[in-house]
């Protein structure tokens, strides 16, 4: 993959940004285009549970984008549900994994969902996503079984799916 004209800097310690987006911005739907053409590649149309772009916008999901120097090169949201919250459509450009910028992201859904009044983060990733599982394994998610509407899934939708749940401190006071 081509690197991108902030790789190097994000090695040098620059600061990432993680910024609040409400709308479906172009830089929104450049990150969700990349995620989704890695998807296709890996998984069947029905073992993909990432949200549409326009779904990732309703009232009970807070999504953000990890910029260096104004250029997004990651993203992520959360789902605020009744017992839990769950990640939703994390990505860090390639040119700009294993450098802290997943870490930044995740940080700042732990604290949504920490401020929310959670104590569950859970998120579904696919079996062969290893980086995604190595890096959620790292920040203290642990399997567990499907919840919420993958639960209900036909077992072939969810075939690919993997399961994975951290509890979350209750926020500094």
């Amino acid at each position: 993959m081509e690197k991108g004209p902030w790789s190097d800097e994000v090695s040098r310690g620059a600061e990432v940004d993680i910024e609040s987006v409400a709308t479906a911005i172009d830089d929104v739907r450049e990150l969700i285009g990349e995620l989704d053409q890695l998807l296709a590649a890996e998984y069947l149309p029905e073992q993909r549970h990432g949200l549409a772009l326009e779904a990732l916008f309703q009232q009970h999901i807070r999504f953000f984008v990890a910029r260096l120097n104004g250029a997004a090169i990651g993203c992520g949201g959360i789902a605020l549900f009744d017992d839990f919250a769950e990640v939703k459509r994390m990505y860090v450009r390639e040119t700009v994994r294993r450098r802290g910028v997943a870490q930044a992201l995740l940080t700042r859904i732990e604290t949504e969902a920490r401020v929310a009044g959670f104590v569950v983060l859970r998120l579904e990733t696919g079996e062969w996503q290893a980086a995604a599982l190595r890096f959620y394994a790292r920040a203290g998610f642990r399997p567990c079984a499907a919840f919420g509407d993958y639960a209900a899934m036909r077992p072939e939708a969810v075939a690919t799916s993997l399961f994975m749940e951290k509890r979350l401190r209750p926020p500094v006071a």
